[in-house]
């Protein structure tokens, strides 16, 4: 039901929409980092409220666990509870995971409207988790790709996805087995992993690239080395991530970067108080680490579909 009422093409816009909306509130989300021994790395809970006056207020509760993948399991699992924000009724329960994936990959289109070149023609999507075909299909509604390639430690993943989507889109979808040469040949570089290391490296950028950093969601967790981020014009979707991404906090307490370099978030983006793209040959970057705001726009959308 989820995936039928949120194409990325209406998400994408009421995105944009509610990011300019005054009238809709959202605290800061609760995370706690949990101790699991025995996968020896620690789970997280995620509890993330937001409501819109007079009309919705829900909340999501997830949970992320990295090792879930040899018990064939999603890292990232949950609920989101919507109500009448007028009457406090419960409205809806829906599932977290299939509601994050596509409010996700909706704001990384949504940022890379903003960011990317008008004229990309080839996207690489590295990582092959839940998000990678929801990254690609929302990506690929706002620029009108030629040619889209696939990175994934896991070959046979990446060769899955290419042959999933294939007859569903009308761009050819291929592997590539060079993570470095399939970064030189894009345009956007779309990222959704789980490393504790840099996969994307300053030293493969070419001008004019947007990169898209979805993963990296702990402090100790990086997708992008500080030398991506020094030659980068970096944008975040909120102000949230500058304490809770590696990709931010490691070069922050180098002193590699400060809160000044970035220039931007999706609010002011939305808002036109920001400049996105300026110049062609500008490198820029948008790390996302999630919105509350995104989740009841999509939750709210659902149900007025089915009502």
């Amino acid at each position: 039901m989820i995936a039928e009422k949120l194409s990325f093409d209406a998400l994408i816009v009421q995105l944009e929409q509610a990011f300019t909306d005054a009238s809709i509130t959202t605290p800061a989300r609760h995370h706690h980092d949990y101790p699991n021994p025995k996968e020896e790395i620690d789970s997280t809970l995620l509890l993330m409220p937001s409501w819109m006056s007079g009309s919705h207020l829900g909340v999501k509760l997830v949970t992320v666990s990295p090792n879930n993948q040899q018990y064939h399991l999603p890292s990232i699992q949950g609920l989101y509870v919507l109500f009448d924000a007028v009457k406090g009724t419960p409205l809806m329960l829906l599932d977290a995971k299939e509601l994050t994936a596509r409010r996700t990959a909706a704001s990384s289109a949504l940022a890379s409207s903003f960011l990317s070149r008008v004229d990309s023609e080839t996207l690489l999507m590295i990582g092959t988790g839940t998000l990678a075909p929801y990254l690609i299909a929302a990506h690929a509604t706002v620029r009108r790709y030629k040619k889209i390639l696939i990175w994934g430690r896991n070959r046979d993943k990446a060769q899955a996805i290419c042959d999933t989507l294939n007859p569903k889109m009308d761009v050819q979808i291929t592997r590539v087995e060079d993570l470095e040469k399939g970064i030189k040949q894009a345009d956007v570089v779309s990222c959704a992993t789980l490393s504790a290391t840099p996969l994307i490296l300053g030293a493969w950028l070419k001008p004019g690239q947007h990169i898209d950093l979805v993963g990296a969601y702990k402090p100790d967790m990086r997708e992008a080395d500080d030398d991506l981020m020094l030659k980068s014009k970096i944008y975040v979707d909120t102000p949230m991530a500058l304490k809770e991404t590696g990709d931010l906090l490691i070069p922050m307490t180098k002193g590699i970067l400060d809160s000044n370099d970035i220039r931007g978030d999706l609010f002011q983006l939305c808002q036109k108080t920001r400049e996105g793209r300026e110049k062609k040959e500008d490198i820029t970057v948008f790390k996302s680490v999630g919105h509350a705001l995104e989740d009841l726009v999509a939750a709210k959308m659902v149900h007025d579909a089915h009502c």
